[in-house]
C-alpha cells in the first residue's frame, strides 16, 4: 500500500464530540468505559497541544462492531472520574481484524505535525485469511483525537507472521522512532524488537533490532519507552520463554532514545523481593515520588511468585520503584481488579495506567470478561504509593 499521504476520502473522520453522555466512576468499584468490546487499553494526558487542551485526558480501546474492528476514542475533563466519547479511528482494513494499538502525543514538532499532535498505530489484517500480510497503520489528530486522518503505513509482514504492538517515540535529535514486535524473520528468531524511524510520519527506514535474543523460541515483545526528567530513555518490554522464566519483564535505559544497545543483550530483569514479578504484557509509567523525584509504576498480567505460581495478588497488585527500574520493586493496590488474569488476550491483557490528581493517585483501564464473556474495559482510580 506504501506511503500514502491523504487517503482522506473517506479516511478523515470528523466525529461527534459528546455523541454518548459521560460514564463516571463508581465509588469502591470499577467503572464501564465502552459499552462494546474494549481491549488494549491506552491512556495519556495532552501536554503539548496549546490552548483549550492541555491536561485532558484521553483514552482509547480496540473494539469491534459490525463493520469490523475501530478504536472508540474517550475524553475526560475531571481527573479520570468520569469520561465521554469524542471520537473513533475506524481504517477500512479493520475488517480484517486490529490487534494492539498505541497512543502517543508528540512533544514537539515532526515534520508538519506539530507539538501536540496526536498519534494512534495498530497491527491490521490479521483475520483475512492464509495469504494474510499484516501491517502497522499509522492516523494522526490535531484536534485533541476527534477527528483523525491516515498518516502512512509504517511496516508490512512479507509472509504469513505478524507485526505486532507498535510504540513511538521521539529521540533527543527530533526524529520520530516506532518500535514493533517482529515475527517475520524467522527460522532465524521467532521473534524480534525492531525499530524505524522517521522524519515526518510519513516516510520510514529499514527496520534495525533492538532486541533479537538466542535461541530461536526466545520471544521479546510489548515494547513502551517512556522519557525520564532527565532525559534518557526508560525502554520497557517483555522476553518470553528465555531461561527458566515465561514472559518476565526487562528494561534498558538508553541516552538518547535512538540507541538501545546490543541487541543480544537481555537488559535487567524486573521483579519484587523474594522473586515475585509479572508474567506476560506489562506498561510502565512515570509517576512524581521517591528520592529522585521519579516514581516508576508497572502494571502486567499475571502477578507470580519465583517459581511462576499465581499470588493472592493477582489481578490486584501493581509495582513500583524509586531508582529508575534498579533493585527491587515494591507493591501497590491495583485500582482496577481483575479476577484471576491468565494467559489470554483480555484480562488485564496490556492494561494502562496514568497518574492523576498531582501525582497522589493512579488512574487505570483494564480489560476482563463480563459474564457473557465478551471482554471489556474498565477504568477506577486509587492511591499511587
Amino acid at each position: 500500500m506504501g506511503l500514502v499521504r491523504g487517503l482522506v476520502l473517506g479516511l478523515s473522520l470528523v466525529l461527534f464530540a459528546g455523541m454518548l453522555a459521560p460514564v463516571s466512576a463508581v465509588a469502591g468499584g470499577r467503572t464501564l468505559l465502552h459499552p462494546g468490546q474494549g481491549a488494549y487499553p491506552r491512556l495519556i494526558r495532552l501536554e503539548h497541544g496549546g490552548l483549550g487542551r492541555d491536561g485532558r485526558i484521553i483514552a482509547v480501546v480496540n473494539s469491534r462492531d459490525r463493520a469490523g474492528h475501530y478504536t472508540p476514542v474517550y475524553e475526560s475533563l475531571d481527573e479520570g472520574r468520569s469520561f465521554r466519547r469524542i471520537g473513533e479511528i475506524r481504517d477500512p482494513e479493520g475488517r480484517g481484524g486490529m490487534c494492539c494499538g498505541t497512543l502517543y502525543e508528540l512533544p514537539e514538532r515532526v515534520g508538519a505535525m506539530r507539538a501536540g499532535t496526536l498519534l494512534w498505530a495498530a497491527s491490521y489484517g490479521h483475520q483475512s485469511g492464509p495469504n494474510r500480510r499484516i501491517g502497522i497503520k499509522v492516523w494522526a489528530s490535531r484536534n485533541g483525537g476527534r477527528s483523525w486522518t491516515y498518516l502512512s503505513e509504517a511496516a508490512r509482514s512479507h509472509n504469513h507472521d505478524g507485526v505486532w504492538e507498535p510504540e513511538f517515540n521521539v529521540d533527543t535529535g527530533g526524529r520520530l522512532w516506532l518500535h514493533y514486535a517482529d515475527e517475520t524473520e524467522a527460522p532465524k528468531h521467532a521473534q524480534v524488537l525492531n525499530r524505524i524511524s522517521s522524519t515526518d510520519g510519513l516516510t520510514w527506514s529499514n527496520k534495525q533490532h533492538t532486541l533479537a535474543i538466542s535461541p530461536h523460541r526466545v520471544r521479546p515483545g510489548m515494547p513502551i519507552v517512556r522519557r525520564l526528567p532527565d532525559g534518557r530513555y526508560y525502554f520497557a518490554y517483555e522476553i518470553c520463554n528465555y531461561g527458566d522464566r515465561f514472559c518476565d519483564p526487562y528494561f534498558k535505559i538508553s541516552a538518547d532514545g535512538a540507541d538501545f544497545g546490543d541487541p543480544g543483550k537481555p537488559g535487567t530483569r524486573v521483579s519484587a523481593a523474594g522473586g515475585k514479578h509479572f508474567q506476560h504484557a506489562q506498561t510502565v509509567t512515570l509517576f512524581p515520588g521517591g528520592r529522585n523525584g521519579t516514581r516508576l509504576l508497572m502494571v502486567g498480567q499475571i502477578y507470580v511468585d519465583a517459581k511462576g505460581k499465581p499470588l493472592p495478588g493477582n489481578g490486584r497488585t501493581l509495582l513500583a520503584n524509586d531508582n529508575f527500574g534498579s533493585g527491587n520493586w515494591y507493591e501497590v493496590p491495583a485500582p482496577v481488579h481483575v479476577t484471576k488474569p491468565y494467559d489470554n488476550w483480555c484480562p488485564n491483557y496490556s492494561s494502562t495506567l496514568l497518574p492523576v490528581d498531582g501525582g497522589r493517585n493512579v488512574l487505570q483501564i483494564a480489560a476482563d470478561y463480563d459474564s457473557d464473556r465478551v471482554c471489556r474495559a474498565y477504568f477506577a482510580k486509587g492511591p499511587a504509593s
